[in-house]
């Protein structure tokens, strides 16, 4: 079974590979939000972008996106693991900094930051607790650089 699915992904690779920097792309909508709604609310005392409930919610849809993106960029990145020897060591750094994002999606979730660091939190963490997730989230960027950049050079491969 293993061998047989592995050589399935290697054929449709040209497909999976942009489909995957797609879903992670989605992201940058979360990131941007986080960034200007909750990092930029700490810094500089005010949001830079406020977005209304209607686009809350698309957000927090477009944000759940990110668990089959990390689900497809761990598989994406084993078969790079096994394909290309000579550059293993990258895709063990991208294996572990797309898996760190389990440790924001299940440790602290963005409303509890967000309350947190709003000062209207349910239950009272630590500041300093909430800056590691948030910086967490950010580690998907050089995941993103690298699967875009990946994508593009299977499209530019003749099938």
């Amino acid at each position: 079974m293993p061998n047989k699915f592995w050589k399935w992904y290697e054929k449709e690779y040209r497909i999976i590979a942009p489909l995957t920097a797609l879903l992670f792309l989605l992201q940058l909508v979360h990131l941007y939000w986080m960034t200007t709604n909750i990092v930029f609310v700490k810094l500089f005392g005010h949001a830079f972008w406020d977005p209304n409930a209607f686009w809350n919610t698309i957000i927090a849809l477009v944000d759940y996106t990110e668990i089959p993106a990390i689900i497809s960029s761990t598989v994406f990145y084993i078969h790079q693991y096994q394909t290309y020897t000579g550059m293993r060591w990258k895709s063990i750094l991208f294996l572990f900094l797309i898996n760190s994002q389990w440790i924001h999606l299940f440790w602290i979730t963005d409303e509890v930051i967000y309350t947190q660091i709003a000062g209207t939190a349910a239950f009272v963490i630590p500041a300093w607790l909430a800056w590691p997730a948030i910086l967490i989230d950010y580690l998907e960027l050089p995941v993103m650089y690298d699967t875009v950049k990946k994508a593009i050079i299977s499209l530019r491969k003749t099938a």
